[in-house]
């Protein structure tokens, strides 16, 4: 069981705790991007885990390889080219005070790299499940090229391909991302998404599905999957739903339906340190079930719980193993010292 996971690693600097970036005088270092926010759990998690891009090959690309050995994940498909590592900056949150992202990625070595220097066939040698994400696709027409070559690849070896249909509006247009992600749907065997994404992206007009608390019903939420299943036939889809109560609390749940049978988590109720990479941490945790060979349930009760504890993890990464995962999914979320 091995995933194969390709996207962008960047150097994310952030002001210490709650500062505004007006304020700071120093950054706090991590590394982190999607996909590599999946290989590092799925490694967490006992499974094998490869993370592909490109890095320089300098002192800062080297420290986003050791971040990723750090925890597990897979470096050898890593191509040591190009010009620079990219960065972004955030500035966390806090009560009504929205957390802000800054991007300085453009001319990175992924980002100016070829669709082909990636051989696909000697990458996915051997692997079960090939990921990617939405942002992958954004970073340039030679990445959006790539993962298309990717997943071709992956159907003709027999590796089942799962898509996180991200959505950055920073990096591309509505109309970009639906031009390259529809044909994408194609090779996809499991889909994650939101309503909003899959409104806007995949063109699905959820408009008249049932409402409840700003996210479709457990009816609506198995309408939408239907609809999506109808279109591209995508075997199994994730469906996440959020409610931001504020920067600093946030309420989660989620769905998956795969092949016709549809199983809901319990709703979490979160108090944020750090939300970057929650996503990611369920896109993993049902990666985890589904190689696993879990029931519905189990893997979409892993996969919210995941996330949910992401939330508590400083950092890109979710640090948090298979034990308390299962441990909050079973019911234990009292956060009680344990000796």
């Amino acid at each position: 069981m091995k995933t194969v996971a390709f996207g962008e690693i960047m150097l994310r600097l952030s002001p210490p705790g709650y500062s505004r970036f007006v304020q700071a005088s120093q950054f706090d270092v991590v590394y982190g991007g999607g996909e590599a926010n999946v290989a590092v759990m799925l490694a967490q998690c006992g499974l094998e885990s490869e993370f592909v891009t490109a890095l320089p090959a300098h002192e800062l690309g080297q420290c986003a390889v050791n971040a990723l050995r750090r925890y597990g994940a897979g470096t050898g498909h890593i191509l040591r080219q190009g010009p620079r590592l990219g960065i972004y900056y955030i500035e966390t949150g806090a009560s009504q005070r929205a957390s802000k992202v800054i991007y300085d990625r453009a001319g990175s070595s992924i980002a100016v790299a070829q669709a082909s220097d990636f051989d696909w066939d000697i990458i996915l040698s051997g692997a079960s499940w090939f990921h990617f994400s939405g942002i992958t696709p954004a970073i340039s027409p030679e990445m959006a090229k790539a993962v298309q070559n990717a997943c071709q690849a992956a159907k003709r070896l027999g590796v089942k391909v799962s898509c996180d249909l991200n959505y950055r509006s920073k990096m591309w247009t509505v109309e970009q991302a639906r031009a390259v992600m529809q044909p994408l749907m194609e090779s996809v065997d499991l889909l994650i998404a939101n309503e909003e994404h899959i409104r806007t992206i995949l063109e699905i007009d959820t408009h008249s599905l049932p409402v409840e608390d700003t996210n479709l019903t457990r009816e609506g939420c198995l309408q939408a999957a239907e609809m999506v299943n109808s279109r591209y036939h995508i075997p199994a889809i994730a469906l996440t739903q959020r409610r931001s109560l504020s920067a600093s609390d946030n309420r989660f749940k989620g769905m998956l339906w795969k092949e016709g049978e549809a199983a809901f988590s319990p709703q979490h109720t979160m108090h944020i340190v750090d939300r970057v990479g929650s996503g990611d941490s369920f896109s993993a945790g049902i990666l985890n079930g589904l190689q696993k060979g879990w029931s519905v349930q189990q893997t979409v009760d892993f996969a919210a719980a995941a996330c949910c504890l992401k939330h508590s993890v400083p950092g890109d990464f979710n640090l948090c193993d298979e034990a308390e995962i299962l441990a909050l999914a079973g019911g234990d979320g009292s956060g009680s010292v344990q000796r």
